[in-house]
C-alpha cells in the first residue's frame, strides 16, 4: 500500500447471533481485522471499521424455539454478549450494529430495487429444501451431503468446500439437514434469483485485475476464480418469515417471503457506514469510502465465506451499478467501490478437533477472557493462528507462549528495565555519550517500524508479531551485554543513565510495534514509564436508539417506523492513535517500581482445562 494517507475500509465480518462467538470466530475475523486497522490508523491513514450481528435466517428461529422465546428476543440476548465480548478483547469497531436495524433494512431495500430495476433479478421455480419436523426452510449451508461432483461426504448445500464447486442442496447424495439430522423434503417454490452468468464478465474482469496485484492470498484468488467456472443464478429470496422483506410488488405482500442472508448479511458493510455517517451528523460522509475509486476496502473473514466476499457481494455491487453485461444505472447510492482485497483466513481448531458448540469441543470468548488475558489471546492468534493455514489451538502451547514469549520475553523487558529506572533514578534518566552497542540496539529498533508495519500492512501479520518479538529478544540480549545491573559506582552513574535512557527508549519502540497486536499492554506499559492518559484508544459500549430508513430514498411500504428500538453498539475515538514511529523519551517522565503487565500461567491451566472441555463435551 502506498504511504500516502488513504480511505481505508476494513470491513469485518458479521458474526452470526443464534449464540456466543468461541475463539475460532474471533480468531478469523476479529483479531486481524483490528491488528491491521490499528496499524493502519498508526500509519496514518483513515480508516473505517464496521461490522454487527448478523440476526435473520432459520437458525435463529430454531435457536429461539429451543429456548423458549421469539427470534428477536434470541438476537437482543446474544448481540448483547457478542458486543460485550468484542470490547473486552479489544476490537476497535468505529461502528458494530446490527441486521435487524431500519437503516439496515432500507438499504438492503434500496439495493435490491435496484439490482431488480436493471434486469438482474430473474424469476424462478425453483426446489426449495424443506424441514418435515417443522415446515420451515432450510438455509443451502444447513444441509449436508456428499458432494456429486468429487465425493467429498461432508459438502454445504451451497459448495463443496474439497473441490471448490458451487452446488445447490437438490444436487446433495443423501442429503441431511444439520440442524436435526433429518432427510429434508424438496418442494417447488418461486424465488427471485440473482443472475450470477450475466454479471460473470465483469466478475471475472475484476478477479483477474486483483490477482494481477499479486497481493490476495494465493489460496483465495485461486478459489474465487475458479467459483466462475460453473456460475448459475443463485436464490436471494426464501420462503421464511424473519428476515428483510422483499421490496417488490406481489412479493412484499407475502408474509413467508423474505430476502436471503446472500442479499443481507453481506450489504451490511454498506448499511453499517450509512449508519456510522448517520451517528456522526454527517449523512454522506461514508460516500469516501464508497464511492472514490482511490478509497481502499480489505474484507476479513473465515475461509468460509469467500463466496459470499468474492462472488456474491461484488456480484451485487456491479449489479446495483448497471455494470453487467445487461446494463443499467446506478441507483441513489451511487457506484460503489468492489473489494480491494478479501483477506480470508482459515480454519482453527481446537486440541485437534473441529469447533463444535453442539459437541462440547469449544471455548466461547466471554469464558475465555473471563479467565484469561485479552493479549494472551490476541497474541496466540497473532503468532499461531490460522493466517494462511489452518491452525490447532491447545492448551498446552498457549501456556506456553504465554510463559515463555509474553511473560519472559516482553513483560520480562519491560519490568526489569522500570524496575531498574526506578531503582536507581526514579526517572527516565538523560543520556550521555552513546557507545557503538547503544547505537546498534538503537538502529535494530528503528528498523523494526518499516519491517512489521510493512508485514501487518500486507497482513502476514504472523511474520509481523515474529519480527517484533525477535528485536525484543535483541533488546534483552543488549541488557546481558550492557549489565546495567553491575553499574553501581558514582564514577558509573552516567553510564547507567546512559544504557537506563536507551532502554527505555527501546521498550517505548517496541511498545509500540506491539501496540496493533497488544493494546490493552500497550496502555500499562506506557503508564509505566510516565505516560499519561491511553497510548492506544480503545472501543466503548454505546446505547443508541434506531435512526429508521435512510433518507436518500423513500421507505418501502413494508418498513414500520413507528417503534425506533433501543440497542447497543460498539465505537471509539481513534483519532488520538499514536504515530507508527519513534517518539523521543521524555527524561525526567516518574517510573515507579512496576507490576508484571502479564500473568504466568501455572502449568496446571493446561489439565485443568482438558478436563473441563473433557466434562462439557461428556
Amino acid at each position: 500500500m502506498s504511504s500516502a494517507p488513504r480511505k481505508v475500509l476494513s470491513a469485518v465480518a458479521w458474526p452470526y447471533a443464534n449464540g456466543p462467538r468461541h475463539i475460532g470466530h474471533v480468531a478469523g475475523f476479529g483479531v486481524p481485522s483490528d491488528v491491521f486497522s490499528r496499524y493502519m490508523r498508526m500509519a496514518g491513514h483513515d480508516v473505517l471499521m464496521v461490522s454487527g450481528t448478523d440476526e435473520h435466517g432459520t437458525p435463529i428461529l430454531v435457536a429461539a424455539d429451543k429456548a423458549g422465546v421469539s427470534a428477536r428476543e434470541l438476537a437482543d440476548k446474544n448481540n448483547a454478549v457478542i458486543v460485550g465480548d468484542l470490547v473486552d478483547l479489544g476490537l476497535s469497531y468505529d461502528l458494530f450494529t446490527r441486521t435487524t436495524t431500519l437503516n439496515h433494512y432500507s438499504v438492503v431495500q434500496e439495493m435490491f430495487r435496484v439490482c431488480y430495476a436493471n434486469g438482474y433479478m430473474i424469476e424462478q421455480t425453483t426446489q426449495g429444501a424443506i424441514s418435515p419436523s417443522t415446515g420451515r426452510t432450510l438455509p443451502d449451508r444447513y444441509i449436508e451431503g456428499t458432494c456429486p461432483i468429487c465425493g467429498f461426504p461432508d459438502a454445504r448445500g451451497d459448495q463443496c468446500d474439497n473441490c471448490g464447486n458451487q452446488l445447490d442442496p437438490v444436487d446433495l447424495i443423501d442429503p441431511r439437514s444439520k440442524i436435526n439430522g433429518e432427510t429434508p423434503e424438496f418442494i417447488e417454490t418461486q424465488h427471485l434469483l440473482l443472475d450470477l452468468p450475466a454479471l460473470a464478465d465483469a466478475l471475472a474482469q475484476w478477479l483477474d485485475g486483483r490477482a494481477e496485484t499479486g497481493l490476495w492470498r494465493p489460496n483465495v484468488i485461486k478459489f474465487s476464480q475458479n467459483l466462475l467456472k460453473d456460475v448459475r443464478p443463485r436464490a436471494m429470496t426464501r420462503d421464511i418469515d424473519w428476515g428483510i422483506p422483499v421490496p417488490i410488488d406481489g412479493w412484499r405482500e407475502q408474509p413467508t417471503k423474505r430476502l436471503y442472508v446472500w442479499f443481507d448479511a453481506v450489504i451490511g458493510y454498506l448499511s453499517a457506514s450509512i449508519e456510522w455517517a448517520r451517528r456522526i451528523g454527517d449523512e454522506d460522509r461514508w460516500r469516501e469510502w464508497w464511492n472514490d475509486p482511490a478509497a481502499v476496502s480489505y474484507y476479513f473473514q473465515g475461509k468460509d465465506n469467500i463466496t459470499f466476499h468474492s462472488q456474491i457481494w461484488p456480484a451485487e455491487l456491479l449489479a446495483y451499478g448497471g455494470q453487467g453485461a445487461l446494463g443499467g444505472e446506478p441507483g441513489a447510492l451511487g457506484e460503489l467501490d468492489l473489494p480491494t482485497e478479501v483477506v480470508a483466513s482459515e480454519f482453527m481448531t481446537m486440541e485437534g478437533k473441529q469447533f463444535s458448540s453442539s459437541r462440547g469441543v469449544v471455548i466461547y470468548v466471554g469464558d475465555m477472557l473471563a479467565r484469561y488475558q485479552a493479549d494472551a489471546l490476541r497474541y496466540f492468534i497473532c503468532a499461531a493462528g490460522p493466517e494462511n493455514q489452518d491452525s490447532d489451538f491447545t492448551w498446552a502451547e498457549f501456556v506456553q507462549r504465554t510463559n515463555s514469549e509474553l511473560v519472559a520475553g516482553w513483560g520480562n523487558l519491560v519490568n526489569r528495565t522500570a524496575s531498574m529506572i526506578a531503582k536507581s533514578f526514579g526517572e527516565i534518566p538523560a543520556a550521555g555519550p552513546l557507545e557503538p552497542v547503544d547505537e546498534a540496539v538503537l538502529a535494530t529498533v528503528a528498523e523494526g517500524f518499516d519491517a512489521v508495519g510493512d508485514l501487518i500492512a500486507h497482513h502476514r501479520q504472523k511474520a509481523g508479531i515474529g519480527e517484533a518479538m525477535r528485536i525484543v529478544g535483541e533488546v534483552n540480549k543488549y541488557v546481558s551485554d550492557t549489565e546495567p545491573f553491575k553499574l553501581k559506582g558514582e564514577d558509573q552513574r552516567e553510564r547507567l543513565g546512559t544504557v537506563l535512557h536507551v532502554l527505555a527508549q527501546c521498550v517505548l519502540d517496541c511498545n509500540t510495534l506491539l501496540a496493533p497486536f497488544l493494546p490493552h499492554a500497550s496502555n500499562r506499559v506506557w503508564t509505566t514509564f510516565g505516560g499519561e492518559g491511553e497510548f492506544m484508544p480503545m472501543p466503548r459500549i454505546e446505547h443508541v436508539t434506531d435512526l429508521g430508513p435512510i433518507t436518500q430514498v423513500p421507505a418501502d411500504p413494508s418498513i414500520a417506523d413507528d417503534e425506533l428500538r433501543v440497542y447497543p453498539i460498539i465505537t471509539g475515538d481513534y483519532t488520538p492513535t499514536p504515530a507508527w514511529e519513534r517518539r523521543p523519551v521524555a527524561v525526567g517522565a516518574p517510573v515507579a517500581k512496576p507490576t508484571p503487565v502479564f500473568t504466568k500461567l501455572d502449568p496446571s491451566v493446561v489439565d485443568d482445562e482438558i478436563a473441563r472441555l473433557a466434562g462439557e463435551s461428556a
